[in-house]
Order: C-alpha cells, then sequence, then structure tokens
C-alpha cells in the first residue's frame, strides 16, 4: 500500500469534489450533495483547514477527510467544544481495502495532537467503531431534533482526550454550514459530467 497522507491544497479541489461525487453517488440518495457540502464548507468560519486531509496513491488522489469545529449544548447553560467530521470516502474502485481506516486513524491522532478533545459524526459503528468511536448515549450527549426514544445508534462518538467529556450531558449541533439546498446542490452538479439519479434499496433519502 504505497501511498501519501498530506493537507489539501486549492490545486485539489476539483480532484477531490470529483472523488466525492463519484464515491457518494446514488448511496444515500438519488444522486448525492456531498461534493457541494465540501465545496461550501472549505469557505465556513467552523471549518479546520489544519485538518483538511487528502490520501494520494501513484500521483492519484484516492481518499479525502475533513473536520468541522461545533459545540455541545451542556445542560448547564456551557458550550463544550468539539468536532464532528466529513464527508470522508475512499474512490470506488480502492473501497474496502484498508485506505479509508489509516486515513480516518491519521487524521484523528491529528486532531488529537492539536489539542480538540472530542469528535461526534453520523455513522456506522460496525467501521467507525474499529477506530475508537462508541454510541455517543454513552457520553449521555443526545442527537439535535432527535425525539425522546428514537433510535440513536448512527450517532458516534470518539474522545481524543481521555474522560473530556466527564460529567457533561447535553445536546450536540450540526454545523450550520452542512445543511444546503437541494436548489443550489442541482445548480452545482451541472459542472460535473453527467451521471444518472437512481432510486435503489437502501438509500436513506429518496
Amino acid at each position: 500500500m504505497h501511498y501519501i497522507i498530506r493537507q489539501e491544497r486549492p490545486e485539489d479541489y476539483r480532484e477531490v469534489e470529483n472523488l466525492i461525487r463519484e464515491s457518494f453517488w446514488n448511496i444515500y440518495r438519488p444522486g448525492c450533495s456531498e461534493h457541494y457540502v465540501i465545496h461550501v464548507l472549505r469557505d465556513d468560519p467552523a471549518f479546520v483547514k489544519e485538518l483538511d486531509f487528502v490520501m494520494e496513491r501513484e500521483g492519484k488522489i484516492i481518499a479525502q477527510n475533513m473536520f468541522m469545529k461545533t459545540v455541545i449544548n451542556s445542560d448547564d447553560g456551557r458550550d463544550i467544544n468539539v468536532l464532528t467530521m466529513g464527508p470522508i470516502c475512499v474512490t470506488p474502485e480502492l473501497k474496502r481495502k484498508g485506505y479509508g481506516k489509516i486515513l480516518l486513524d491519521y487524521s484523528l491522532n491529528q486532531a488529537a495532537i492539536q489539542g480538540f478533545g472530542a469528535v461526534l459524526i453520523e455513522g456506522n459503528i460496525a467501521f467507525y467503531g474499529k477506530s475508537g468511536f462508541d454510541y455517543a448515549s454513552k457520553f449521555n450527549i443526545r442527537y439535535h431534533d432527535l425525539p425522546e426514544g428514537a433510535d440513536s445508534s448512527f450517532f458516534l462518538c470518539r474522545e481524543l482526550i481521555t474522560g473530556y467529556l466527564d460529567g457533561i450531558t447535553g445536546v450536540y449541533q450540526t454545523p450550520a454550514g452542512y445543511y444546503i439546498s437541494d436548489s443550489d446542490v442541482e445548480e452545482f452538479d451541472k459542472n460535473f459530467q453527467h451521471k444518472e439519479k437512481l432510486k435503489l434499496p437502501g438509500q436513506i433519502f429518496n
């Protein structure tokens, strides 16, 4: 596995957006929006430029990951600074070969080195659990707007500083930059090669 991991550069933006588009297309919905999400987030004040990574193999970008600052609104009135993450992806032809976990573990380690205390994400415990994530409910952190008693198994957390969330209960807030309009996605997607949108079994949004 010959690769390098480095920070994303402006000249990478288009290649990375196309990588994300290829990786997410028709996975969670017909088409995808993740390539537009990162396009918008790069200019967001909460975007952590130092934790915006790509993985290169044979001169081609094959994977990427990025982080955003956000908060937990603690029940005692404090705002607890944390990170969220993503989109994270690997080029489709190299999925399930270990590259995603390598990049994930590297980027989490870099976040810890920079002093961030915890990362909260939406994801699959079967994958993220291998990199130290657990259910956020075990940390007494609730997902915003989720009705009481609803399934929260998608909501995961990893402490980067042991004990960072000790004694904290509260509500996690998704950064505002992740909320985008379908019309803006449609307009942005016109800049890319046409791909057919399909409604497929297992999609969350269709």
